[in-house]
């Protein structure tokens, strides 16, 4: 891979690492977010190259409809790995984007904080 690619890659899973659990996000989110040079068929390019074994949470970056565009096995396999973070998904194999996309890297992780945070009282 060239260095200049592989400096880009580095970024893009700097900013995918930041996607919470239970939440997901487009490539062109992604791709905004990480900026010039980038473009969401990078941020495909960059989660298929994805290095096995790293905590970079491929699974929760999908299409800009809310579906997986990983056919076959690997799109089963990201299906299941978002259902078990609760992401659903309706009839047409579509996440609600409004009720699960992550805002960006300003949005704080309120689905977790509040299941994890004891009662006041």
């Amino acid at each position: 891979m060239p260095e200049r690619d592989s400096q880009l890659f580095s970024r893009i899973y700097q900013v995918v690492r930041k996607v919470p659990r239970g939440t997901v996000a487009n490539y062109g989110q992604i791709a905004l977010i990480v900026g010039v040079g980038c473009d969401a068929r990078m941020v495909g390019f960059a989660m298929a190259s994805t290095p096995k074994g790293q905590d970079i949470p491929w699974q929760r970056i999908v299409n800009r409809q809310g579906k997986i565009s990983l056919p076959g096995k690997g799109g089963e396999i990201q299906r299941m790995r978002l259902e078990a973070e609760g992401i659903t998904f309706d009839a047409r194999g579509r996440i609600d984007m409004k009720r699960f996309g992550w805002q960006g890297p300003g949005q704080t992780d309120e689905k977790q904080t509040q299941v994890e945070q004891p009662p006041l009282f």
